[in-house]
């Protein structure tokens, strides 16, 4: 057995290393890759070392199944699928290696060329490190296309961003099989360019000297600044605790080696080691007067980081935002600032620097400001493939989940393909392995409470999903996971759609389960692709569907392997070129569209909004596609003269989508 994925077999993973993050990285691998038969083979120097990391591993998991967040599969592989070993020739079947030592670059250089010496030629080498750059740790490698840096940010099995850094040398191929095979595996790869530390350390590092300069400068006691820091940036942790849990001289370490790559500011501070010795203390409370300076100071300098990491060009704001706040739990620091005002802002970092005169005023920052516009951190991103352009949602944590600002986004996107000549073709994908899109963001429909605002929230949605047909270019759905509600109504916009084999709950029109009906055009494109018999049943019982019954449908038109994407941008340019043909969606009305729907059962679902559903599926069906629509729009907003639906909407909100709704059908 083994991974298949863009044409490679992951069945052995190879990890160097059994300290803190060779354990937890092989754990990560074996959750994710079990169903496959993936073995992971974790190698060190010494049987000792093997054995602490093998009684380490095995309380972790079995403490994790205690809690219920290992499931017994899980603990059986784990114990089962991960060995170790002493012998470095045992790696020579692994087909993916990742070197995850200590931060000691002459160690994991000469690591690097060992392994290299044993892995086959088609195996793809990391090393895990947060510093150095692969241009350094590969430089006397034979094969430098293959290997890359990566950075798993702790703790590595269940954190899901990881830091990917190709050097000049990497084969881009590489790369870009590193990053779409950590996001179908769960993790969020942000991609970034080399530079030492790359973009989350010198933040971290960078807040630690501001710490300790709050202390140096009288204005608190290592605790209350670590108190300060909790509440002001959002963390766990203060920066000084996490200096400590990191280890002072593994702080000063890379302190020094910062102020030499990065510039002054990093100057290992003379007092490190007994500032992070007292940060353990219990904080006493501030006088609001040092307790807002400290705060000041902290903000200046996580605002002044920031800037100075965008200034080095290695990562966008979008990408620096998610890696700050999904990967080290921070706040965002665009929204801090968009909220502060980007003035008043750039004020504060200058004001502040200027009392330690060793961090120039980051360039970034100041142009943003006298741009006179905000910080924007998009949920949609866009790149090239060649005459393909690709849109994709990513919303990792809400899956992809559709709302206002998706929407625009998406029409700006739409904008660009539309009016580029050179662009022939799209694709649009869902960013993760678990959801295309989940759906509309029911939040943002929870504060609705009128007919007009309802009908309005579905026509913008359905203007906005619809600029997708308008195109006069072939739009081709990467549906790499499930798709419902909204997201099944925006796959319907596209010209075709390719999903992954093997899903068993693929596609729904979950809304009835909200005391809604689809809003964004299910009623009316549905049945054009699938029959008033099928849709019907699918929009007002809320059944799903698996990805083989979609493509028996006629809702998908092909299932693959693996990853969906280089498929859908295949099939895009053959559309495109004319040479595949695909069922165009019927826009008039339909011939065969009934008077009446046969009766079923809807379980619990409330009869009001069954009622609306019906007369959506069966009024659209006698009218053009564009009418449809609008009446679609009109029902939906029905919806909220009933009582079901702030019932609906209210029970998801506080209670989760598997509690069932109590309708009263009124």
């Amino acid at each position: 057995m083994g991974f298949a994925f863009r044409n490679r077999t992951i069945s052995t993973v190879g990890i160097i290393g059994s300290g803190r993050s060779g354990p937890d990285l092989a754990l990560f691998f074996v959750k994710a890759l079990q169903p496959f038969g993936v073995n992971v083979l974790i190698v060190d120097s010494t049987e000792e070392a093997l054995d602490n990391a093998k009684a380490g591993l095995h309380k972790k998991v079995d403490k994790a199944a205690e809690s219920g967040a290992y499931k017994p599969k899980d603990v059986e592989a784990a114990k089962g699928r991960i060995t170790f070993s002493v012998n470095l020739d045992d790696l020579k079947e692994a087909d993916l290696v990742v070197e995850a030592l200590g931060e000691d670059p002459n160690q994991k250089i000469h690591a690097l060329k060992q392994v290299e010496n044993v892995i086959h030629a088609s195996a793809i080498l990391l090393s895990n490190t947060g510093l150095t750059q692969p241009e350094a740790l590969f430089a006397e490698l034979q094969s430098k296309g293959r290997a890359l840096c990566v950075n798993y940010l702790s703790p590595a099995d269940r954190n899901m961003l990881v830091e990917v850094v190709p050097g000049q040398d990497t084969n881009p191929n590489i790369t870009e099989f590193v990053m779409r095979f950590h996001e179908t595996l769960g993790k969020i790869p942000i991609r970034e360019g080399s530079r030492f530390g790359f973009a989350a350390a010198p933040v971290l590092e960078g807040l630690l000297v501001a710490g300790i300069r709050c202390v140096e400068s009288g204005l608190a006691e290592p605790a209350q600044v670590d108190a300060v820091a909790k509440k002001t940036l959002g963390t766990a942790f203060g920066p000084l605790a996490a200096a400590t849990m990191r280890g002072a001289n593994a702080s000063e370490s890379v302190l020094k080696e910062m102020s030499e790559k990065l510039g002054p500011w990093f100057k290992v501070p003379t007092n490190l080691a007994d500032v992070t010795q007292k940060a353990g203390a219990e904080a006493t409370e501030l006088p609001p007067n040092k307790g807002s300076a400290v705060q000041e100071q902290l903000l200046a300098a996580y605002f002044a980081l920031v800037g100075n990491v965008l200034d080095a060009r290695i990562i966008t704001p979008t990408d620096l935002d998610l890696l700050l706040t999904l990967g080290l739990g921070m706040k965002s620091p665009f929204t801090l600032m968009n909220s502060m005002g980007l003035d008043k802002s750039l004020a504060l970092v200058s004001d502040y620097l200027k009392g330690y005169n060793d961090m120039p005023i980051p360039t970034t920052l100041s142009g943003q400001a006298s741009s006179g516009a905000l910080w924007e951190i998009l949920d949609v991103t866009f790149h090239r493939e060649d005459d393909v352009g690709v849109i994709t949602i990513r919303r990792p944590k809400a899956l992809n989940a559709l709302n206002t600002k998706v929407f625009k986004e998406l029409e700006r996107y739409c904008h660009v393909i539309q009016t580029d000549p050179s662009i022939k073709a799209a694709v649009v994908a869902g960013f993760g392995a678990k959801a295309f899109v989940a759906g509309a963001d029911i939040k943002e429909m929870s504060n609705l409470s009128e007919p007009a605002q309802g009908e309005a929230f579905a026509r913008k949605g359905q203007l906005a999903s619809g600029r997708l047909e308008e195109l006069g270019k072939p739009v081709v759905g990467a549906i790499n996971g499930l798709m419902f509600g909204g997201g099944c109504e925006l796959a319907m916009c596209c010209t075709a759609r390719v999903a992954p084999k093997g899903l068993k709950m693929f596609a729904g029109q979950p809304e009835v389960n909200l005391g809604l009906i689809p809003g964004m055009g299910g009623t009316q494109r549905l049945p054009r692709l699938v029959g008033f018999e099928r849709a019907a049943h699918m929009i007002r019982t809320a059944d799903p569907i698996s990805g083989e019954a979609a493509l028996e449908y006629g809702l998908v038109n092909e299932l693959v392997e693996g990853d969906v994407l280089p498929r859908a941008i295949e099939l895009a340019r053959e559309i495109a070129d004319g040479r595949s043909r695909v069922k165009q969606m019927e826009t008039g009305p339909l011939p065969d569209a009934p008077d009446s729907l046969p009766d079923i059962d809807i379980g619990h679902h409330s009869k009001v909004i069954d009622r609306l559903a019906v007369l959506a599926i069966l009024e659209g069906g006698k009218m053009t596609l564009e009418n449809g629509l609008k009446n679609e729009a009109k029902r939906f907003g029905e919806c909220w003269t009933t009582q079901d639906t702030p019932i609906g909407l209210k029970t998801f909100v506080e209670k989760g989508a598997r509690t069932k709704a109590e309708f009263i059908h009124k």
